[in-house]
């Protein structure tokens, strides 16, 4: 059940953190830089809060150091985040899966896709980190 919770606040948080950069990429970036150049700026960003939030997520759920509990708490935060991404760009932009899927830029997309293998991992490659940064 803990790596149930654990895995939820970790998609909570990307999520979050997510939306709020959209929030300023997609008005004030985009327009002026393009699509792929905005993204591409928001990565890192995206990538400190992953490892921010995986962190915390560790800590505040007191993970043990266990492979499969930490890839488990990853896995679900990647697949409610995957579904809520679908979700958002059927609904919201009235638009098919294969219509989103084909509109995402190939440089920026791939990016994206990698990132999304990084969330996924990151409770287990802190687990394996000898500093013990995410030990409780």
């Amino acid at each position: 059940m803990r790596t149930i919770k654990a895995g939820t606040s970790y998609f909570a948080l990307a999520f979050g953190a997510g939306f709020v950069m959209g929030m300023i990429r997609v008005p004030f970036l985009v327009p002026r830089l393009g699509e792929r150049i905005a993204e591409l700026i928001e990565m890192p960003f995206m990538l400190v809060v992953i490892v921010l939030a995986a962190r915390f997520v560790i800590r505040r759920f007191a993970l043990p150091a266990r492979s499969l509990v930490r890839l488990g708490t990853g896995l679900i935060a990647l697949g409610l985040l995957v579904a809520a991404e679908l979700l958002l760009a059927v609904a919201l932009q009235d638009r098919s899966l294969g219509d989103y899927i084909a509109s995402r830029d190939p440089l920026s997309g791939s990016v994206y896709l990698a990132m999304l293998i990084l969330f996924a991992l990151m409770p287990l490659i802190l687990l394996r980190r000898p500093s013990g940064l995410d030990n409780p």
